[in-house]
């Protein structure tokens, strides 16, 4: 992922470098202890509460950073991606001055950043473990994606991501999104309204890695938007009901593949993984619109997209992956009409007899 540039060097980074000479380094980086120190500093006086409740009435100074503040918070972000200065972030105690951060800042590019430094942190397993115990910080982190701003959703479902993708602490993260439902509602309105394909492509992995890991929470999200009374049976019911989770992943899809196709594979896996239970398939088939334009969203794929009778061998062998998703949802989606063709024909014997 692209980081931001450090700023020119300036007459405190030339003291650094003296302070480093002098014994000051990070593990064994050239990083300054007490420069790191001094940044957190000011990041613990941005939301103690005498800061937060003198700016109680600048609405404008709470929103916006200061340049040197971001100057300085940013090359934390770029230097949290070094284990040793990851580490010593941990020693320090900076997740709880993150967390302290994302629970009272109203200031986007400061959250983003919070959760940018989290996310690097993180990809060190000593520390993603340590990140995801605290049960606090899970909670807020979860609350970053309720946020309204692009930029700290990506990074809250790069960080998501990372953990997710860790073995050791992977089931604690699935349950503690199954405990918050309107985590479900805050994907699908991102994956149906956002135009941000990197936030959009970053969320499906996300969603790809949850339906991977529990097979019961993407049976709880593909009936979550269902209208079936709780007290009519399925098979009494003339109305079949909406699935939304469906129709927001063809949304993604759409999105995607309007600036690159190549970005698909992962909302491609999504709806492998749905045809792989019956209610996944069910909610594809049975909402006769979306199953329409999926049928013919991946059929296009395939005829205008990829596998082309002019592609280079090596291209077909980079598809491979998306083509094998595409064409086991299209067999799918192509089994379970003809079955109920097949139902129906069948009926309609029965009621003639």
């Amino acid at each position: 992922m692209d980081r931001n540039p450090s700023p020119p060097l300036t007459g405190r980074d030339k003291e650094e470098k003296e302070e480093v000479a002098g014994g000051d380094c990070i593990g064994s980086t050239v990083y300054s202890k007490h420069w790191l120190f001094g940044v957190l500093s000011g990041l613990i006086q941005i939301v103690s509460p005498e800061n937060t409740k003198s700016n109680s009435d600048d609405e404008e100074q709470q929103t916006e950073l200061d340049e040197e503040m971001e100057n300085e918070i940013c090359r934390v972000w770029d230097m949290s991606m070094d284990e040793d200065v990851a580490l010593f972030l941990q020693e320090f105690n900076a997740p709880d001055i993150f967390m302290g951060v994302l629970a009272k800042s109203k200031c986007p590019r400061l959250r983003e950043i919070c959760v940018g430094i989290l996310g690097n942190m993180a990809c060190f397993q000593e520390i993603c473990v340590s990140i995801s115990s605290d049960k606090s910080l899970g909670q807020v982190l979860l609350h970053c994606l309720y946020d309204s701003d692009p930029p700290t959703l990506l990074e809250t479902s790069r960080l998501l991501l990372t953990c997710l993708s860790q073995a050791e602490v992977a089931s604690v993260w699935v349950e503690r999104i199954r405990e918050h439902p309107a985590i479900y509602d805050s994907i699908c309105f991102i994956m149906s309204s956002s135009t941000n394909v990197d936030l959009l492509v970053k969320v499906g992995e996300v969603v790809d890695k949850l339906f991977d890991l529990d097979e019961k929470l993407m049976l709880e999200w593909v009936r979550n938007g269902g209208t079936q009374p709780l007290d009519q049976p399925q098979e009494e019911s003339e109305e079949q009901p909406v699935f939304r989770l469906v129709p927001c992943v063809l949304e993604a899809a759409k999105q995607v593949r309007s600036e690159n196709p190549e970005w698909l594979d992962v909302y491609m896996h999504i709806l492998q993984l749905l045809t792989t239970v019956d209610d996944g398939i069910q909610a594809i088939v049975h909402c006769p619109d979306t199953g329409k334009d999926i049928w013919n969203l991946l059929f296009d794929l395939v005829c205008h997209e990829f596998c082309q009778s002019d592609d280079p061998p090596i291209i077909l062998q980079e598809q491979k992956t998306v083509l094998a998703s595409v064409f086991s949802v299209l067999s799918a989606i192509y089994a379970s009409q003809t079955e109920q063709e097949y139902l129906k024909i069948e009926k309609g014997k029965s009621s003639s007899n």
